[in-house]
């Protein structure tokens, strides 16, 4: 296993196949929670950590899973994970468990993380299943994070509950309401990929030049 293609498979989920950005997938609890950025990282991260454990597991599980049962084992391992994460964000942050509410027990039926293990860990080993759930994980943070941040500066005037603008700032609270994360993931949507469009068209055109 060459560290060139853990590296690939790390990056896939950043760039390539961002859950956010390039797959639009996990949208509901994109848009529910990034009211704030610290709702973005803490979703962002507990995901990772349900995405990297249920990888890993599944993958070393993959051969011993009767194949007409796959669906049910994989959801089990996942809700043991997302059960773990539940009970260490309530007993040691309290007011992001509160915060986020529902949507932490609903990470057992994320589409990103049944999908990884689907598409992913129940094909390949152990230490690519890990680095696919990481770079999965942490491509969803980010996007969260990006998400939760516009709206939060923009509808509140605060980062991470700092204030960012003086005390005449007018707050768009449109943003931080339903509605607003709508507009913010489609128009975020919307740049992201023109850019990465027209970054591989530019690439494409070097090579055949190249070529």
């Amino acid at each position: 296993m060459s560290k060139n293609k853990l590296g690939k498979v790390f990056t896939n989920g950043l760039f390539g196949e961002n859950p956010v950005f390039r797959l639009v997938l996990g949208t509901c609890p994109t848009i529910a929670v990034t009211t704030s950025a610290i709702n973005g990282v803490g979703m962002g991260l507990a995901a990772t950590f349900v995405l990297v454990g249920s990888n890993v597991v599944i993958s070393l599980l993959r051969n011993f899973i009767p194949n007409k049962v796959r669906i049910p084992a994989f959801i089990v391992v996942i809700c043991t994970f997302v059960t773990m994460v539940q009970m260490i964000m309530q007993a040691f942050l309290p007011s992001l468990y509160e915060s986020l509410g529902i949507f932490i027990p609903l990470i057992v039926v994320n589409c990103i993380i049944l999908a990884r293990a689907e598409a992913f860990a129940s094909k390949n080993n152990v230490g690519e299943s890990a680095m696919d759930g990481l770079g999965m994980g942490l491509g969803f943070t980010l996007g969260l994070l990006l998400i939760g941040a516009i709206r939060e500066v923009i509808g509140a005037g605060t980062i991470f509950d700092y204030q960012v603008f003086g005390a005449h700032f007018q707050p768009m609270l449109l943003l931080i309401l339903a509605p607003g994360g709508f507009i913010v993931y489609g128009l975020a949507l919307g740049i992201i990929n023109g850019v990465t469009e027209k970054f591989s068209s530019k690439k494409k055109e070097a090579e055949h030049e190249i070529s």
